[in-house]
């Protein structure tokens, strides 16, 4: 019973409502507050905190920066020299990908990837995890969900973290770089949290690698570009913050979220049961200390409605999506982390008391528009 509530716990390493997803390690002041702040999020006295481990956390993400660096001036070298050898003739890049994607149903982040590959009209196949044993992912030493295996011709390449299997496949799709040439621009490391555990992080996660005329051509202005990023970070660092203490809420919230994720997840009759009942009381009460973790008002609603009216008010009136006339990879972000409540009371307050509806359903739309094409 103590490993069910363990395995179900959102801030744990594999969780069922996060369950396991690819880890949104909180960042140093500097980066949180000053960025994910200025979108809606937690604002810099909400997240102070001193101590060693902060400063071993922003000396190792400093390291990160410099390496990511690096890794970009190397990826400019080698990408003159694949362009150039490019030929001239070539087959789609998406009918070349055989994609198999490892995942929780219920995780956000992997609610992020479905969008991405659906949208993009990119054929997949699912391998649905149990989120206890996990025997499906035996093979991989990153035991994290979302995973995606991607065979193109001979080669056969694992992409971890939901933010850059979204970013090297965007990169290969519009550059038709390699994607085995493409993950190394997105080199893992090691960091320490606030809660002074180590975690991988990676560089470079919401940078496309294109040129200077591919980047012109997708995105039309630097602008464009930095917004993008800046909305894909905050749907990691502070939306999905946001969905466990909602959907957990009250006691009777907390039964029907773990019955959901039971009927969708992939679990055995008595792990289903454990789940369910124990799941559910102890997601309960952790609830509450992610409410104090996050810093969230008493009424976590609150907190979901304002994140929610400044992503509609960020997107604005004068286009349908963030991306202009087509959702971009924000718009696929927060599409994704929301959708996973679907059919719960969280999600039919967040749509009846917030603006975010027409653009949901816009989304919603668009993305099964690219399915029947």
């Amino acid at each position: 019973m103590a490993q069910a509530a363990r395995v179900l716990w959102p801030g744990g390493r594999a969780l069922a409502w996060r369950l396991g997803g690819s880890p949104a390690p909180r960042l140093p002041v500097q980066s949180r507050a000053g960025f994910a702040g200025a979108a809606g999020g937690p604002g810099p006295a909400a997240i102070a905190r001193k101590g060693s481990r902060r400063l071993l956390g922003r000396a190792a993400l400093a390291l990160g920066g410099a390496v990511g660096l690096y890794y970009t001036a190397r990826w400019h070298l080698r990408a003159q020299d694949l362009r150039a050898q490019r030929p001239a003739a070539q087959l789609s890049l998406s009918d070349r990908l055989q994609l198999t994607l490892y995942q929780y149903k219920t995780c956000p982040f992997c609610s992020k990837v479905r969008a991405f590959l659906d949208f993009h009209a990119l054929p997949y196949q699912v391998v649905e995890v149990n989120p206890v044993r996990r025997a499906e992912i035996k093979f991989s030493t990153y035991r994290k969900v979302p995973i995606l295996l991607a065979q193109e011709g001979e080669s056969l390449q694992q992409l971890n973290d939901s933010s850059v299997i979204i970013s090297a496949l965007k990169s290969h799709l519009v550059s038709g770089q390699p994607l085995d040439v493409i993950i190394t621009y997105y080199p893992p490391m090691k960091a320490t949290n606030d809660q002074g555990k180590e975690v991988t992080e990676f560089c470079n996660k919401y940078w496309l690698m294109l040129d200077e005329k591919e980047a012109q051509r997708m995105y039309g202005g630097k602008e464009a570009r930095t917004e993008e990023m800046k909305w894909r970070q905050w749907a990691d660092d502070w939306l999905v913050h946001l969905i466990s203490p909602n959907v957990y809420r009250t006691p009777a919230e907390a039964l029907a979220s773990f019955d959901y994720i039971v009927r969708e997840g992939k679990f055995g009759a008595v792990e289903g049961a454990m789940a369910k009942y124990v799941g559910a009381a102890a997601m309960y009460f952790i609830s509450k200390r992610l409410k104090s973790r996050h810093h969230l008002q008493d009424d976590v609603r609150e907190d979901l409605y304002e994140a929610a009216n400044t992503w509609v008010a960020a997107v604005g009136k004068d286009r349908p999506f963030m991306g202009g006339q087509k959702p971009n990879l924000a718009d696929l972000a927060v599409y994704g982390v929301l959708r996973v409540m679907e059919g719960l009371e969280a999600f039919d307050d967040l749509m009846r008391h917030t603006r975010i509806q027409p653009w949901y359903l816009r989304v919603e739309k668009a993305i099964a528009d690219e399915a029947l094409q």
